[in-house]
């Protein structure tokens, strides 16, 4: 089988978990699950040299001291630096060019958290298989809850005889009602933003459906310049490239959509509550990291560098203490917390 070449996308500046994710180190490169940063388990998932070639890893120059400095896992690995933010159709395009037209990508955020590791391998080895016919395969996690903060897919007709099948319809973030008929019915799975496909089959469907972003990534490429393992392309060119996800760029557009089921304990972590949630917790549903006492408390998370931490008689609420800034929110509002100043202007 035909090695897949991880194509690792490290953005963003993970605001939502704030005090602890901040833009000089957002939350890609801590250890917010396990001893390992999510970047670094992102990289070790595709460490199998007997599938998975190098990975390529695309990020911004923000970010580079600390892709760099964690890559101690893959040391054939490339970077690819943005020199501005484009969104992931430009930043895909970039990975595209720089590898071979039959070499087969698989696209994974950074940030995510994948608890069953043989689950996620198995549907990469499902999706590159169908990337290799062509397909543009989305991972389809299987939907646990009516979340209505993810994107979804529906399932539509059977491909061959494996686990694949069309894409019926892409939904944008449903309401409440909408999403628990989408749960009830069972034709749906979250879209997790992890693809899979033929380089450059995804390039002449980007010129297809978006050809000012694939020519302009093109000029990026072709007047970019190498420094041993990063590549840096061309600035002028980059920035006059559209900012636009991939999805609604390529993947809601082509007639080639694919997606496998992934049923691998997947979070985005997209807020406290979701780490609460990916994190081990006690009988009564409450997680502590650092020096602090609950007493009559129910699923409560205190995450505290250092300032012990009393709490008692609370429950759904996330109290963080990090390098003298305090977080104290319901679990309804963790989704809230990008909007607070400290996170905007951190």
């Amino acid at each position: 089988m035909t090695q897949i070449t991880p194509v690792i996308l490290c953005g963003g500046s993970g605001t939502r978990l704030w005090p602890r994710s901040r833009a000089e180190k957002p939350k890609p490169f801590l250890p917010l699950v396990g001893d390992n940063t999510l970047f670094e388990a992102t990289v070790l998932r595709c460490a199998d040299a007997g599938r998975f070639a190098p990975p390529l890893v695309v990020t911004g120059d923000k970010h580079l001291a600390h892709v760099e400095s964690q890559l101690a896992a893959a040391p054939g690995a490339e970077v690819i630096v943005e020199p501005s933010a484009r969104n992931t159709a430009a930043a895909i395009a970039l990975a595209a060019l720089r590898l071979s037209p039959g070499a087969i990508m698989l696209v994974c955020p950074s940030d995510h958290y994948i608890a069953d590791c043989g689950a996620f391998v198995a549907a990469a080895e499902a999706a590159a298989a169908l990337a290799a016919e062509d397909w543009l395969v989305s991972f389809g996690i299987e939907a646990k809850t009516p979340e209505t903060g993810f994107g979804y897919l529906k399932r539509g007709a059977a491909i061959s005889a494996g686990p694949g099948a069309q894409v019926a319809r892409f939904v944008e973030k449903p309401d409440l009602a909408r999403a628990e008929q989408f749960l009830a019915s069972g034709e749906y799975a979250w879209n997790g933003g992890i693809f899979a496909f033929r380089a450059g089959f995804f390039l002449a469907e980007l010129e297809r459906h978006r050809p000012d972003i694939a020519e302009a990534a093109r000029q990026a490429v072709a007047l970019g310049r190498e420094e041993g393992k990063r590549f840096h392309p061309d600035a002028a060119a980059f920035a006059a490239i559209r900012s636009e996800s991939v999805d609604y760029a390529v993947m809601e557009n082509t007639d080639r959509a694919a997606m496998v089921p992934a049923d691998m304990g997947w979070s985005d972590i997209g807020n406290w509550e979701a780490l609460h949630a990916a994190r081990a917790q006690d009988a009564a549903g409450n997680h502590v990291s650092g020096p602090a006492e609950l007493v009559d408390c129910r699923n409560v998370l205190v995450d505290s560098d250092g300032p012990r931490v009393s709490v008692i008689g609370l429950e759904n609420v996330m109290i963080v203490v990090d390098n003298g800034e305090i977080l104290v929110t319901s679990a309804a509002g963790a989704q809230k917390v990008g909007k607070l100043d400290g996170a905007v202007n951190q």
